[in-house]
């Protein structure tokens, strides 16, 4: 190798290579191809909260804040049950003759009612009655149980 040029040693090396490639009996090894993209997930299906009372400060049936924010969770629930009918019922607590509270379980259920029809429910899926303080929710003698008693309580038909 002394009588080579300096051009020519400088082709030996990747021609060896080249030769050496070339006349390998192995199998030339590909990457596999990428896996396909996953298919497009299905919509996730809507999850709407159940009906949930609404509660009422004492001897009021005026829609406070939390009460709006409650109902429109009940209008959701109803406009993605279409189908569906319910029952408001009003409540009170323990104080005050049962005239009264009847007629003011009825101011309760009508308020709420209004405020879903409002909001675009069918008036024709909605009925109201009132119990007054006949079926309280907690028999307690306190304030704590008394406001839990002031509700207007749904009930699918």
């Amino acid at each position: 190798m002394t009588n080579v040029t300096p051009k020519a040693r400088f082709l030996y090396i990747p021609a060896l290579l080249l030769l050496g490639a070339c006349c390998c009996d192995k199998e030339v090894v590909t990457a596999p191809p990428p896996p396909p993209p996953p298919p497009p997930a299905a919509p996730a299906a809507v999850v709407v909260a159940p009906l949930s009372d609404v509660f009422y400060d004492f001897n009021r049936s005026e829609l406070t804040a939390s009460t709006q924010s409650q109902l429109k969770t009940n209008a959701t629930w109803l406009s993605a049950n279409a189908n569906k009918k319910v029952i408001l019922e009003g409540h009170c607590d323990e104080r005050g003759t049962n005239e009264y509270n009847m007629a003011l379980g009825e101011r309760r259920a009508q308020s709420a009612k209004e405020y879903l029809v409002n909001l675009g429910v069918d008036p024709a899926r909605l009925k109201t009655v009132s119990f007054g303080e006949e079926k309280p929710f907690d028999s307690g003698h306190g304030e704590e149980a008394w406001a839990k008693n002031r509700r207007v309580h749904f009930v699918e038909e």
